[in-house]
């Protein structure tokens, strides 16, 4: 029994609409019915329910007509269009509208009391996410943090430890694992919680325009500074900044970071002018800074600044136990997002789950979840629609090398064509070329005067 849960019915034929009352009164619901369009605007605005099940066609304001009332309505009500005209054109349109699902008539009743209680079940879920999206303490980017495992809870504790302080922290982790959640997580648990949090990408930004985009500039420092703008650390000022793939600075940007760490203050370019700052730094990557500074593409003052306290984010493959809680998480924030019904997982497809390495790590797993929330329409998500696709079969690089050119020509020819394709990722940067191939950039400069690729 739903134990007196408010629904309307919105149908124009009284046969139809009493039938349907009557069955629904059986299954515990309490019904509201109008006759038409018009009169189901009315009681919508005035009465509260769960769901209506609505006539697509009716005299005077249709059924899809009152979707497009209620779509920009953020406590509408879960809709099922019903509709004796099963056309692809009055499916799609009333999908895009907003609708849980249509139902075709005559209806079977089996299918429309599942589908209710669907659309009610998932229309719970999407108002208790938008509680934690504008809640103080249950926010989406705090619920990301999904994990029970031994290396989650450690995670949580070393996060606990070190967000009420305003050390700087190197937050680590493959590509995907969910380097920024963690950064939100310190800043929204620390004294500096109610100030902003500045993100900065440094891959993203172009060499010649980060310097500016951190420090700021006056105007006139450069061709097209036209005014003067303050700098993403000032931006942050009694806040955070969070500077992600900090592996990526060049050398000139590595030396002017260093100073305002050192000395808490920032000059914008084209000025002389010091100003102090107080901001706290958390930083990422996905690199290996000991081996850059090795190499000796990071400088190892600057790394000592950054690496106060480290925090390495486990990969999926390490905490298998928690896939499928964060899986479900993440259907229900999709299907939130999507305006669609959130499935579950069956028993097979959680296998599958579970068993993938995911290279991609959290991100791979939230695409591949989003694709099978698209695809599963019956309401369950099966393994097919969560297998990844296979990429082709490895080739052995040696392969086309020649046993009669001997070891020291096979391997000259071998290097050629990593320095060579390492050129061509970085765009014929030599630095990033370096960095590609996990060398010096001295040693680099000589490869290529060797091989001749100057």
């Amino acid at each position: 029994m739903r134990h007196d849960i408010p629904i309307l019915i919105a149908e124009d034929e009284v046969p139809a609409r009493e039938s349907l009352r009557a069955l629904l009164e059986d299954e515990g619901y309490k019904v509201h019915c109008a006759a038409d369009g018009e009169e189901a605007a009315r009681m919508l605005a005035a009465i509260p329910v769960e769901a209506a099940l609505v006539d697509i066609r009716m005299p005077g304001k249709d059924g899809l007509a009152l979707l497009r009332e209620l779509r920009d309505n953020p406590d509408a009500p879960a809709v099922l269009i019903m509709t004796a005209y099963g056309t692809s054109a009055v499916a799609i349109e009333a999908m895009a509208l907003g609708a849980f699902d249509y139902l075709i008539k005559p209806l079977n009743f089996d299918e429309l009391r599942i589908q209710l209680q669907r659309a009610i079940e998932n229309r719970r879920r999407i108002r208790e996410l938008e509680t934690y999206r504008t809640g103080e303490e249950g926010s989406l980017q705090e619920s990301e943090m999904i994990g029970s495992s031994p290396a989650m809870q450690k995670l949580y504790k070393l996060i606990g430890q070190t967000a009420p302080t305003d050390s700087t922290v190197m937050i680590r982790g493959e590509s995907g694992t969910g380097k920024e959640v963690v950064a939100r997580a310190i800043h929204r648990h620390s004294p500096r919680a109610a100030q902003r949090m500045v993100k900065v990408n440094c891959a993203s930004i172009p060499e010649t325009l980060l310097e500016a985009e951190l420090f700021g500039h006056e105007r006139g420092a450069f061709t097209g500074a036209a005014h003067r703008r303050i700098g993403k650390f000032e931006f942050a000022e009694g806040g955070t900044i969070f500077l992600d793939e900090i592996g990526d600075l060049s050398a000139s940007t590595q030396v002017k970071m260093l100073r305002v760490l050192q000395d808490h203050c920032v000059e914008r370019l084209g000025s002389n002018a010091t100003i102090p700052l107080d901001v706290r730094v958390l930083a990422a990557t996905n690199r290996d800074l000991e081996v850059a500074v090795r190499d000796g593409l990071f400088r190892e003052d600057l790394y000592y600044r950054l690496n106060v306290v480290s925090i390495v984010i486990p990969p999926l493959r390490e905490r298998r136990e928690d896939i499928y809680e964060l899986s479900q998480f993440l259907l229900r924030r999709s299907a939130s997002r999507l305006r669609l019904p959130a499935p579950t997982i069956s028993e097979e497809a959680r296998t599958v789950l579970i068993q993938n390495d995911w290279p991609g790590n959290v991100r791979e797993l939230e695409h591949c979840l989003e694709r099978a929330l698209i695809l599963s329409r019956s309401g369950v998500i099966l393994p097919e629609h969560v297998k990844v696709a296979a990429g082709p079969p490895p080739t052995d690089p040696l392969e086309s090398l020649s046993l009669e050119e001997g070891l020291h020509a096979a391997v000259r020819k071998l290097e050629r064509r990593l320095i060579e394709r390492a050129l061509a990722a970085a765009a014929g940067n030599r630095t990033r070329a370096a960095q590609i191939l996990k060398i010096n950039r001295r040693l680099l400069y000589d490869k290529l005067r060797e091989h001749g690729l100057e």
